[in-house]
């Protein structure tokens, strides 16, 4: 008898979830288990009341009626199994569980024709997507076509109206399962939001939930730009192979005419890739004459694994032109990098090899100083086996670099036409623990370099190159790390004060003016860096000479799970030359004090502030300071940088910036979020923006204005979009600019 029931609901149960939305975080989907139990399963009853007519061979179950056959539980008031006409009905209440989770509810429940055809009375079947399907009449034929008739399809579990409506729903006068082609079709469907009908196709049709891709219409979307005018993006997919893939996305333009978009993906046995492209013959120039009417950009991605240790892939853009993309809203980045890359990873050993390639986007910026970078290779090795009881490793790096111009971006940095690099970096270190928790770690390392240039620019004479120059050098160090922890507990906590004294011994940094500084332009000396054997950030320089550096860190952990957090150091150049200049803060014989602290009293509250200061404290260099705050309907987060300029490593200007996120939830679902950035040099606004939102568990729609201030145009952009998400049925954006 349980087999009839297994029957009708396998063809209900998979008929009314549709495929998953972007947006919203969904619980999968399980399809039901469409196989018999195995031959020779019996099935157990339990009921109240029991009785069999002999005469007409018709077995009445009657009270609160279990009925179990295999995995499958059939609970109702009455259930009546006709031998004669092999059907079964079940009626007064009826729930029948699946064993994946999907349950199907009902008032009447009827099977004919050995199983294979069934009919349901106000049924509504609870799926484990948190979908549910409701019809007054559902009808199951032996073909695998199911009929639901005035069916209502939600996701909205716990969403509701003032009424106790689905927030939204899919109403249709009769919806069609076709289990063959895993197609849901429906007659008149209308989408109601708050019971109010928002949308009405005549028919619709799309894919059940058994089917993760198939060839089709996806949601268009709406967009506005000064190129391009009112935009209608209308994508469509097509599923050429389970592992491959087409999506066509044209955008419909009002002052440019149609722009191709063309996505390929495609899925590999030991990896994926995929290629995009763009296109569009433009109705009118939108710059300069000579930009042409033809534009276009191809984007393509792709990782591989040649085995378990070596991997390869791309990241690559080309356009057109600087601001295709921009214009056209697909990507406002000002500098955009392709590279290819192979990386190796096993046991002890670490190798990475790229060819890397960029590309400005700002209009001012001359694209014959971005360099070509082929290859650029690192590599790092560890030896198995303790040298002198201590970790002996091997790294090494080499770069060959070209550009078609020549310059000297910052004080101090000067860029060839082309540079090769090489470099060999031998080290050791051992960590030696004392009996009263002193912690000395010796190190030592012996690095050697060997550059050849060509047409570094003259720091005096402007206009005036050199010829090819070739340095090499050996650059020995070593040094020694103290640290010694006193431990303290106390009612509230645990407390750990680390006094931290390192020295180091290291060789000269010479021949700086044979070669480009390509890698280590940028400096930032704080607490993080303090301690570091080399504080530049790449190996075009070394930091030479001896220096003794001295620091305290602090950290109380607290019982309630809050914590204090806190160091300050200073660093001591004590002989050689100081391979650092001034608004570094680490020339002369005594650099800036360096501290940082981090307090977070409790989980919803968080503080820290961090700052480089002059050694007298006459002065703050640096300084950034942080909070967030997380309450019952408030969380935000502030933030506030001031940095002096740096103009021999890359900060030309001070920078000194305000921005701060919020975001308040007010009654119901409902919440207000907004953000700024404010430049206090500038005496501008760079960003901001405001939003509301309505976020539940099957919808979330955003309305939102935001302004952001253009690098090479110095205009503002500003940005109204709004977004509509349905839990499994996806979404739709319409962005606005003026």
């Amino acid at each position: 008898m349980s087999f009839a029931a297994l029957g009708l609901a396998c063809g209900l149960l998979s008929a009314g979830a549709v495929q998953p939305a972007f947006a919203i975080q969904n619980k999968p989907f399980v399809a039901p288990v469409q196989t018999t139990p195995p031959k020779g399963t019996e099935a157990h009853v339990d009921a109240s009341r029991i009785d069999y007519d002999q005469k007409r061979k018709i077995a009445t179950a009657t009270g609160r009626v279990r009925l179990t056959y295999g995995p499958y539980v059939l609970v109702a008031s009455r259930v009546v199994y006709d031998e004669v006409r092999n059907t079964f009905s079940a009626n007064g209440s009826v729930v029948l569980s699946e064993p994946n989770g999907n349950r199907l509810l009902a008032t009447q429940v009827e099977i004919s024709n050995g199983f294979k055809e069934g009919f349901a009375r106000h049924l509504k079947a609870l799926l484990t997507n948190d979908v549910t399907l409701a019809a007054r009449y559902a009808r199951r034929y032996e073909n695998g076509i199911t009929v639901f008739e005035e069916s209502h399809y939600t996701a909205c579990a716990n969403c509701a109206t003032a009424k106790g409506d689905p927030l939204w729903e899919i109403v249709a006068d009769e919806t069609v399962h076709d289990q063959n082609s895993h197609t849901l079709r429906h007659k008149n469907p209308k989408l109601k939001i708050a019971g109010h009908t928002v949308a009405w196709l005549p028919y619709a049709e799309h894919a059940d939930p058994s089917v993760k891709r198939r060839t089709g219409w996806l949601i268009p979307s709406a967009s506005s730009g000064n190129t391009y005018g009112l935009g209608v993006t209308t994508p469509y997919f097509w599923a050429l192979a389970p592992n491959y893939d087409l999506t066509f996305s044209p955008l419909w333009t009002t002052r440019q005419g149609p722009v191709a978009d063309v996505e390929w993906r495609h899925r590999l046995a030991t990896g994926q890739y995929n290629i995009r492209g763009y296109g569009v013959h433009q109705f009118r120039n939108v710059r300069a004459p000579g930009d042409g009417t033809w534009r276009g950009a191809v984007e393509t991605t792709g990782d591989f694994a040649l085995n378990q240790d070596w991997h390869y892939g791309w990241d690559a853009t080309l356009q057109s032109d600087r601001k295709f993309l921009d214009d056209y809203d697909f990507n406002n980045d000002d500098l955009i990098t392709s590279e290819a890359h192979v990386t190796g990873l096993w046991d002890r050993t670490y190798v990475s090899a790229q060819a890397l390639a960029f590309q400005t986007t700002v209009l001012d910026e001359d694209q014959n100083r971005m360099p070509v970078a082929v290859p650029y290779i690192n590599g790092d090795h560890t030896f198995a086996d303790p040298v002198m009881g201590g970790e002996l490793g091997l790294s090494w790096s080499f770069y060959r670099l070209e550009r078609d111009t020549a310059y000297s971006p910052f004080a101090e940095v000067a860029h060839g036409t082309s540079q090769s690099r090489g470099v060999a970096n031998v080290h050791w270190q051992k960590q030696l623990i004392t009996q009263g928790g002193l912690v000395a770690t010796p190190f030592a390392s012996l690095r050697g370099d060997m550059h050849v240039s060509n047409n570094l620019p003259d720091p005096l004479v402007p206009g005036l190159t050199s010829d090819e120059q070739t340095s090499v050098r050996v650059l020995p160090t070593s040094g020694l790390d103290l640290r010694w922890p006193f431990i303290g507990s106390f009612a509230d906590g645990q407390s750990v004060v680390t006094p931290v004294f390192q020295v180091i011994a290291a060789a000269n940094e010479t021949e700086r003016d044979k070669f480009g500084n390509e890698d280590a332009i940028t400096l930032n000396f704080d607490h993080s860096s303090l301690f570091l054997e080399d504080r530049f950030t790449g190996l075009d320089r070394y930091e030479g000479g001896s220096r003794i550096n001295a620091g305290l860190t602090w950290t109380f952990l607290g019982n309630n799970g809050g914590f204090l957090r806190a160091a300050a150091g200073e660093s001591f150049h004590i002989g050689g030359t100081n391979s650092f200049t001034s608004t570094s803060g680490l020339e002369g014989g005594k650099s800036d004090l360096v501290g940082a602290i981090t307090f977070q009293p409790w989980e919803n509250l968080g503080l820290s502030y961090e700052a480089r200061v002059e050694e007298d404290l006459s002065d703050i260099n640096r300084q950034e300071a942080y909070l967030s705050l997380t309450f019952d309907r408030f969380s935000g987060s502030f933030g506030y940088i001031d940095i002096d300029a740096e103009p021999a490593y890359g900060r030309l200007t001070r920078q000194r910036m305000a921005g701060a996120e919020a975001h308040y939830r007010l009654a119901g679902n409902w919440s207000l979020f907004g953000g700024l950035n404010y430049d206090f040099i500038e005496e501008r606004f760079q960003s901001r923006s405001l939003g509301v939102e309505f976020d539940c568990d099957c919808m979330n729609v955003k309305l939102s204005y935001e302004a952001s201030d253009s690098l090479d145009t110095n205009q503002t952009d500003h940005r109204i979009k709004a977004s509509i998400d349905l839990a499994t049925l996806g979404g739709t954006s319409v962005s606005a600019g003026f």
